[in-house]
């Protein structure tokens, strides 16, 4: 079956005068119909420059593609044109960006930005079909149509985070990228943008890649995890290989090891030494081996390379014979 996404050896660096970061380094990915992945890592892993190299989305002058490929069913995006690209962006992949603060125009009625995807993609439609769509929308994520006249200050937080979704979803993606959605939210509202997100890519069926730093978040709402660091997916499978412990990256391991414990006495929380590599200045070796308790004069040496463990699991370490399957 063709892969809805597929991502291979991509490199990506962010030049500026001072140094050259390396953001990516190697990074390939796949996704399936319908699959929702969820993607963990440490700021600054790479996660948000893999969504917006998806989009080609990186800002002009700075950030660059060095190498790899990008493909959206079967489609070369790194050889679209502009416009063919731009034809994508909304229409059959949308992303809902983390801030909902920052994502909306501050002096635009909200049924106005709803609308505005329509306007682009699909200008045949009369106005009363598009103000119709944008009410139906509206409703799904909980919002009274009435209010589509206000504007963005006039919301809660929670409130302009469902006015993305309906923004992200309304012209019925293939693809949604959720880039940490609900950071900026508080507890009890974070599990009712979950709870909705996970109603809409059903009644959608929409494929979605699920970027967030929280472990809980992708055991409820995802069905395979990819673990990255330092630009690089050092393990990916699904939600029982990866949880199930029997066999981790020793990063993935620390992040569990990470996890706060509700039944622990203690009075710190758990942490792990040391801190991601600086992406200006890569060692030739594992990018973790630094940070390592495992590690070897191997693992100092040579970057491993992503080793099958069967059904479908892979771990990126020098740890870990690779199996059939």
């Amino acid at each position: 079956m063709p892969k809805v996404f597929e991502i291979k050896d991509l490199y990506v660096q962010y030049s500026t005068d001072e140094a050259e970061v390396h953001a990516l380094n190697g990074f390939s990915l796949d996704l399936d119909k319908r699959e929702t992945l969820g993607l963990v890592g440490e700021t600054g892993a790479g996660k948000t420059t893999m969504a917006l190299s998806m989009l080609r989305l990186l800002p002009e002058g700075v950030g660059k593609i060095t190498s790899g490929s990008i493909f959206y069913n079967e489609k070369d995006v790194l050889g679209m044109s502009k416009r063919q690209i731009r034809d994508i962006r909304g229409a059959e992949i949308s992303m809902i960006f983390q801030d909902p603060m920052t994502s909306l125009n501050p002096v635009m009625p909200v049924g106005k930005q709803v609308r505005e995807l329509l306007d682009l993609h699909y200008p045949d439609l009369s106005k009363s079909e598009k103000e119709q769509k944008v009410d139906e929308m509206l409703t799904l994520v909980g919002i009274q149509p009435e209010r589509k006249g206000e504007f963005p200050h006039q919301f809660s937080g929670g409130m302009k985070q469902r006015i993305i979704i309906a923004m992200a979803l309304i012209s019925e993606p293939k693809l949604l990228i959720a880039d940490e959605p609900t950071t900026a939210l508080d507890v009890t509202i974070q599990a009712q943008i979950l709870a909705l997100m996970k109603d809409l890519k059903k009644q959608f069926d929409t494929a979605m890649i699920f970027i967030t730093h929280d472990l809980g978040i992708v055991a409820e709402f995802c069905d395979n995890v990819a673990v990255v660091y330092a630009g690089e997916v050092i393990e990916r499978g699904t939600i029982e290989q990866v949880f199930a412990r029997d066999a981790n990256h020793p990063y993935t391991k620390a992040l569990f090891e990470c996890m706060p414990d509700l039944s622990s006495t203690s009075t710190r929380l758990p942490s792990f030494e040391g801190a991601m590599i600086d992406p200006t200045n890569l060692p030739e070796g594992c990018k973790y081996a630094e940070r390592c308790e495992n590690r070897s004069d191997l693992c100092l040496l040579e970057n491993p390379v992503l080793r099958a463990l069967g059904d479908g699991h892979y771990v990126k370490c020098h740890l870990f014979p690779a199996k059939e399957g």
